[in-house]
């Protein structure tokens, strides 16, 4: 089980906008993002767009998974990382690679941000941040001075085995998908 399933924010990790290399707590992030690799996804089950709910990590295996989170559906960034993802999809399932993406959204939210945007993979619904809270991504995040509880935009590479691969922290929306689409290739050999 991963590292039984600790929730790093309860070790006292106050996760904030600031991707500095200098910063201290992005240099904790990226210490504890070292120490995930390897370990096996955590067990949980979240409801899907597809209409069923994904047990994780069994639902993935066999297959390299990416996990996306971003904090809020139909918001600008968000929505120029989905399309991306969109726009790219045919590249991650050339080289035998799943996509979904996460939030706290309700599953009406994820299927109205499918519809209006034409997004051609799967949304995961986490409303109670079970998955997020166990990987680190939930919790206080800032923006425009304000301080408030949500997801942080980071990704995860999982191996067809369902282990962690590789994670990536405040990801840039615009970046990220030719960064996760090389690693991908790169480890799969493909």
């Amino acid at each position: 089980m991963f590292a039984t399933n600790t929730n790093f924010l309860q070790m006292g990790i106050v996760r904030k906008a600031v991707a500095s290399p200098l910063n201290p707590i992005f240099l904790l992030l990226e210490e504890i993002s070292m120490s995930m690799l390897g370990t096996n996804l955590p067990a949980i089950s979240l409801e899907s767009t597809e209409g069923k709910h994904v047990k994780l990590p069994e639902d993935i295996a066999g297959s390299w998974t990416l996990l996306y989170f971003y904090p809020k559906d139909d918001t600008p960034g968000c929505t120029k990382q989905a399309c991306s993802y969109r726009d790219h999809i045919g590249e991650f399932k050339e080289i035998g690679a799943k996509v979904y993406g996460v939030s706290l959204d309700h599953l009406d939210s994820h299927k109205n941000f499918i519809q209006k945007y034409s997004l051609n993979f799967p949304l995961l619904s986490d409303p109670d941040h079970k998955l997020s809270e166990a990987l680190g991504v939930y919790g206080d995040q800032e923006w425009k001075g304000k301080v408030f509880k949500g997801l942080s935009r980071d990704s995860f590479l999982i191996s067809p085995e369902g282990k962690i691969q590789r994670v990536w922290r405040k990801v840039d929306p615009t970046t990220t998908v030719e960064e996760t689409l090389q690693e991908i290739s790169k480890a799969s050999g493909r």
